[in-house]
C-alpha cells in the first residue's frame, strides 16, 4: 500500500538526509540501535507498559501518566520511545522510565520485530502520533491501546475525502482521551465513538513542574524582592519584573523597542536558541542598560543590572516564577511555545498572532488570562495598562492560574477508566 512505500522512502531519505545534517544522523543512529538495546534491556518475565512521544513536547504530556503508573503500579515496568532527537537527547536519562530508545520507522517488519521484543501489555500514544503499522498489529493482537491529549481539526488528513482510506489507523486504538468536545465530535462524523474528554495532561504536567520549582539565587538577587515574599511597602518601591520565555528574533525586537524607553522594569530574557549570534543580537537591541548573562554573572553583578539573559537552557519553568508580566514567544512565527508554565505562576501571560491552533492560549484569552500582541504600538498598550492599573495586573494573573487550575486532573480522569 501507498503508507509503506513511504515509509521505505522515508527511510531511504533519513539515510541520504544523515549525511548532511547533525540531528538527522543523530536520529537514524538512535533508530538502528533501538533493537539492539531493546534485546539486552528487556526483561522476558516483566509486564511493559509501552509510551510513545514523538518529542520532548510530547513527552511532557505523558509524564504525568507515566510517573502516577509507576507510583500506584510498580508491577509494571515503563518502556519509553521518541522519535525526534529533541526528545530522547533531552530525557534519555529520565529515570521514569525502565527502558528508553528511539522507535524505529513504521514499517511492517520494524513493527513486528519491535513489538516482538517489548510484548507490552498496552500501549499510549501521546497527541498526534498515528502509526500505521505499530498500531495494526497491536491490534492484531488484542493489545489495548490509547490515544492521550489527541486533539483534532477538520484539516487533518482523517476528514478529508482522500483520507478516509488513512482513518481506518484511528479504528486501532481502544480509547481516545481528548482534549476538547470538538475533537470528540469530529471523531463521531468518521464514525469512531470510543473518545472521551478528559482535557490535556499538560495542565496537570506544569502544577508539577510548579511544586519541584528551583530556587534560583541569582535570579533571587537580581529581582531583589519577589512579588511573593516582600511587604507591601517594598511592592510599592521594588521594580516590576518582565519575564520572555522561549523568545525569538521577532518577539525581541518588539518588547525591547517597549523597553528601551521605559526603565521602571527589570527583564529577564530566556531566549529559545542560546547561540552566541543570538545572544549578540538581542544584546545589540538593548539600549542604555546594564546587561549581564546568567552563566557569567555573580551577586555584585546580578544587583546592580537592568537585563538578565538565560544563556543555559532548563531554568526557564523556574524563573517564571520570578515574574510580573510573561511573554512567550513563537508568535510571530511558526507557533507560540508553552504558556502554560508561565500561567501557573498567576501572572498575565503575552504573545504574538499564531496562537490560533494552540487551545491554551486560546482559553487564556477567552479568560482574561492572556494577551495577543499584534506589532510594538500593541504591545506597548497594554504594558502601559497593566503598568498603570494594578487591579488589572492581578486580576489578569489570577485568571491565568485559575484557568491552568480548573482543567487539571486529565491524569486521574485517564486512569480511572483503565483496567492495570
Amino acid at each position: 500500500m501507498l503508507y509503506n512505500i513511504g515509509m521505505y522512502a522515508v527511510q531511504a531519505g533519513v539515510a541520504l538526509y544523515s549525511l548532511f545534517n547533525e540531528k538527522v544522523r543523530t536520529m537514524r543512529k538512535g533508530e538502528k540501535a533501538a533493537f539492539d538495546v531493546l534485546k539486552k534491556k528487556v526483561d522476558p518475565q516483566a509486564k511493559y507498559i509501552w509510551f510513545h512521544a514523538a518529542s520532548l513536547g510530547e513527552f511532557e504530556q505523558g509524564r504525568p501518566l507515566i510517573e502516577k503508573i509507576k507510583q500506584d503500579y510498580p508491577q509494571y515496568k515503563i518502556l519509553l520511545t521518541f522519535f525526534s532527537p529533541s526528545g530522547y537527547e533531552v530525557r534519555k536519562n529520565y529515570e521514569g522510565a525502565d527502558i528508553i530508545t528511539y522507535l524505529p520507522i513504521d514499517t511492517v517488519s520494524n513493527a513486528q520485530k519491535f513489538l516482538r521484543i517489548v510484548r507490552p501489555v498496552m500501549a499510549f500514544f501521546i497527541k498526534y502520533e498515528f502509526w500505521y503499522n505499530y498500531l495494526h498489529i497491536l491490534r492484531h493482537r488484542n493489545i489495548p491501546c490509547y490515544s492521550v491529549s489527541s486533539i483534532f481539526r477538520p484539516d487533518q488528513i482523517f476528514f478529508k475525502w482522500y483520507g478516509r482510506n488513512y482513518a481506518h489507523v484511528l479504528k486501532c486504538f481502544s480509547r481516545f482521551y481528548v482534549q476538547n468536545v470538538e475533537s470528540k465530535k469530529l471523531l463521531e462524523t468518521i464514525g469512531i465513538s470510543n473518545a472521551l474528554v478528559v482535557g490535556d495532561t499538560r495542565f496537570d504536567r506544569v502544577l508539577q513542574i510548579k511544586e519541584a520549582s528551583k530556587h534560583l539565587p541569582l535570579v533571587e538577587k537580581f529581582i531583589g524582592n519577589g512579588r511573593e515574599n516582600s511587604t507591601e511597602s517594598e511592592q510599592q518601591t521594588r521594580r516590576p519584573v518582565f519575564v520572555a520565555g522561549s523568545s525569538w528574533q521577532p518577539d525581541e525586537e518588539i518588547f525591547l523597542q517597549y523597553f528601551n524607553e521605559n526603565k521602571e522594569w527589570k527583564l529577564i530574557i530566556a531566549p529559545h536558541v542560546i547561540a552566541e549570534s543570538h545572544l549578540q543580537q538581542i544584546e545589540q537591541l538593548i539600549k542604555n542598560k546594564r546587561i549581564v548573562r546568567y552563566t557569567k554573572a555573580n551577586e555584585a553583578d546580578v544587583a546592580t543590572a537592568d537585563v538578565l539573559i538565560i544563556d543555559c537552557f532548563g531554568l526557564l519553568s523556574s524563573i517564571y516564577h520570578y515574574g510580573d508580566v510573561a511573554y512567550v514567544g513563537g508568535g510571530f512565527g511558526v507557533g507560540i511555545h508553552n504558556v502554560l508554565e508561565a500561567a501557573v505562576w498567576g501572572m498575565p501571560v503575552l504573545f504574538g498572532p499564531n496562537n490560533k491552533h494552540f487551545a491554551e492560549a486560546q482559553g487564556l484569552l477567552a479568560e482574561g488570562g492572556g494577551f495577543e500582541i499584534q506589532d510594538a504600538a500593541t504591545f506597548a498598550e497594554k504594558m502601559q495598562q497593566l503598568t498603570s492599573d494594578t487591579t488589572h495586573l492581578k486580576a489578569s494573573g489570577e485568571a491565568a492560574y485559575n484557568f491552568v487550575e480548573s482543567l487539571s486532573g486529565a491524569t486521574d480522569k485517564v486512569l480511572s477508566t483503565i483496567e492495570l
